[in-house]
């Protein structure tokens, strides 16, 4: 047995869980240095919301984030998280963007690729797998973990092996809502890497009290690289701390081989900013302890937080048991997505407007329609006819990849982007998020010649003769 391998998840899904991703860059550089000689296996630190709280909350460019952090780990593998043909925004894109996206990703830093789909439809991974071998990144193809009566081992296995195939260079377990338990994630982990040649990851959240000791028997069944977050960072709704286990297995055959002296420089860096996330009330003590009903009822905490702000909204937080009830209803119904961003809010927005109606399906959201219609991929068991009648009648549902109903959209965007554009990235942070990025860029250029460009009109502007 190798020793253990470490991701250590600070510098993105450490703080994007609990603080809403908004450390800053400059808060990262001063202890990069050290970071890069702990020995970790990477360092995830883009992608996933933390793209978009960079251009929407932090007045930054995620592009000059990626640069400003490859500049200073010289040694260390750099990671992101890739929502497959979502990248890093809210809907599909064409391949083209897809394709262009991936090669400004890594020619900028990023080494290892992450890929998941929300509904683990394989055909949403293609485009981004082929695009980040293409450009000399390692392609990691993720599995979104749920359970449900239908999410058997089995299915996740199968899930594994379809990822292989497709040309991953490694494959991760992804427990986005800390579901895992230690029992069944032995079993599991045992049986994919009987089936798979390459790496096994795994990646869960400490949300629901388990994801040590889940972590500890994926290791005894073989896993090759465990996501940890640096202690100040860990535990709550992020995930399991780097230290614990650096310790647990030092001495052992799955020794990580990592310094503790050396992380321990890292620790310390990490706790006054973690005390200034305290005080400023953004880090809230409530996503510190065990939430059992991450278990109770499958729900990833963001969805449960973003459920009681729809009940309040609507004045009826009398509801809320109600709602709870009927999450797994709308679940069984839309053919048992995986609750991870964007499924999670779809399905939860239906079962507030369910009750709060008072009749089911009464009031239907367009995500919602589109889920039936098949416009985000395949569910994992086909929707009853019946549902799919009272959702979208007699329209058609598509059986294609949603991608290949997309036309080539780079073009556009280019010249949609073209009178902010100081760099070719900036295109994408207009694809990704519209109405931030163009915030951001008139910001920018605000601080660059003092005055907001975007307010003057050509004829105001004189010229030297």
């Amino acid at each position: 047995m190798a020793k253990v391998k470490i991701t250590e998840t600070v510098l993105r899904d450490g703080h994007q869980s609990l603080i809403a991703t908004r450390m800053t860059t400059d808060e990262m550089v001063p202890i990069l240095e050290t970071m890069d000689n702990v020995g970790y296996n990477a360092l995830e630190m883009w992608g996933g919301a933390s793209y978009d709280a960079c251009l929407r909350f932090l007045d930054e460019d995620p592009w000059e984030r990626l640069r400003t952090i490859r500049k200073n780990i010289k040694k260390t593998k750099l990671q992101m998280l890739l929502r497959g043909q979502n990248l890093v925004g809210y809907k599909h894109y064409a391949d083209d963007v897809v394709y262009e996206f991936v090669d400004k990703a890594i020619s900028n830093g990023i080494d290892i690729i992450r890929i998941f789909d929300a509904l683990n439809d394989t055909r949403n991974l293609e485009a981004a797998i082929k695009a980040t071998k293409k450009f000399g990144g390692h392609a990691q193809g993720a599995i979104s973990y749920t359970i449900s009566p239908v999410h058997t081992n089995q299915v996740f296995i199968k899930l594994a092996k379809e990822i292989e195939q497709m040309g991953a260079d490694s494959i991760c377990i992804k427990d986005m809502a800390g579901l895992l338990d230690p029992y069944n994630t032995y079993e599991l982990v045992k049986a994919i890497k009987k089936e798979i040649k390459v790496p096994l990851e795994l990646h869960t959240h400490a949300t629901s009290g388990l994801g040590s000791m889940s972590y500890m028997k994926a290791i005894e069944a073989g896993a090759d690289i465990i996501d940890t977050a640096i202690s100040p960072f860990a535990e709550g709704t992020s995930q399991p701390p780097t230290e614990s286990f650096v310790a647990a297995l030092k001495g052992t055959q799955y020794d990580t081989g990592i310094d503790l002296e050396l992380l321990d420089k890292v620790t310390e860096y990490f706790i006054p900013i973690r005390q200034k996330y305290i005080d400023s009330g953004l880090m809230d003590p409530k996503l510190m302890g065990v939430d059992i009903n991450a278990l109770l009822y499958q729900v990833p905490g963001g969805m449960l937080s973003n459920l009681v702000s729809q009940l309040k909204q609507a004045n009826a937080m009398d509801k809320f048991d109600e709602v709870l009830n009927e999450i797994p209803r709308v679940r069984e119904d839309l053919g048992y997505p995986p609750l991870v961003t964007p499924t999670s809010q779809i399905v939860g927005t239906q079962a507030v407007l369910n009750v709060v109606m008072g009749e089911r399906y009464k009031m239907i959201p367009n995500e919602v329609k589109m889920v039936v219609k098949g416009m985000y991929g395949k569910t994992t068991i086909p929707i009853k006819p019946e549902i799919v009648k009272k959702i979208i009648g007699d329209e058609e549902q598509i059986t294609c990849r949603p991608a290949d109903l997309i036309p080539p959209e780079m073009d556009n965007i280019r010249k949609e982007a073209a009178k902010y554009m100081e760099q070719e990235e900036d295109a994408l942070s207009m694809a990704m998020l519209p109405k931030p990025a163009v915030d951001f860029f008139k910001s920018r250029e605000q601080r660059k010649y003092g005055i907001d460009l975007s307010l003057l009109n050509e004829e105001d502007c004189v010229y030297p003769v």
